[in-house]
């Protein structure tokens, strides 16, 4: 047999193996995307199904805030002489209402007010209620921005609605308070992620 001697049937089936070849290359191609994108999902799903909700919601019902110029008493509680000190000062009167949607009970603890102004974050604490009261007591003419006390160190119960009112105090001037770039609350829960809220309506100032 001459070497220039050429099998057709040999040739076909070395191409027809070659077809078949790449058509499987492409079926495991496809069976590898879809395996891909059957996990993908499946982690997907997981991790949505795993998440739980935080443990409490809220709102803020309504801010008010009143600009003071405040001077301070010349003695102290003992009566000794002190020189007065006179700043500017912003109270900023909160009305708030939290939800525990936890199937436990959840502690409240702390809250912040948070201001960020050009050179950051300003925070303060709100009043006690105690301190709340006295606010008022010491100054008559804001009266109309009193309201049942926020209590702190507060259990509530699963499915509890809590509703009171706060305030805090920023040493700041009309005009700093009004750069403000951000006004936002955070409530610490004990053992729970911080809740952050942020007013969505208007600020009122009186």
């Amino acid at each position: 047999m001459s070497m220039l001697h050429q099998n057709p049937q040999e040739d076909f089936d070395d191409a027809a193996l070659g077809e078949e070849f790449t058509k499987g290359t492409s079926h495991v191609v496809r069976a590898a995307l879809l395996a891909a994108i059957l996990v993908t999902a499946a982690v997907a799903a997981y991790v949505m199904l795993g998440q739980k909700k935080p443990a409490a919601s809220g709102e803020i019902l309504q801010i008010r805030v009143h600009p003071m110029h405040t001077v301070t008493s010349g003695g102290t509680a003992n009566g000794q002489p002190v020189i007065p000190e006179n700043y500017e000062q912003v109270l900023v009167f909160m009305h708030v209402r939290l939800h525990n949607q936890s199937p436990n009970p959840i502690m409240l603890g702390s809250v912040l007010c948070n201001i960020t102004l050009n050179d950051g974050i300003h925070s303060s604490y709100i009043a006690t209620p105690a301190e709340y009261e006295r606010i008022f007591r010491s100054f008559p003419g804001l009266e109309a921005m009193h309201g049942r006390p926020l209590p702190l160190e507060y259990n509530m119960q699963p499915g509890q609605t809590l509703e009171g009112y706060t305030v805090s105090a920023f040493r700041l001037s009309k005009a700093q308070w009004e750069q403000r770039r951000d006004l936002n609350f955070t409530f610490g829960f004990r053992y729970q992620p911080v809740l952050k809220l942020t007013p969505q309506g208007a600020i009122q100032e009186q």
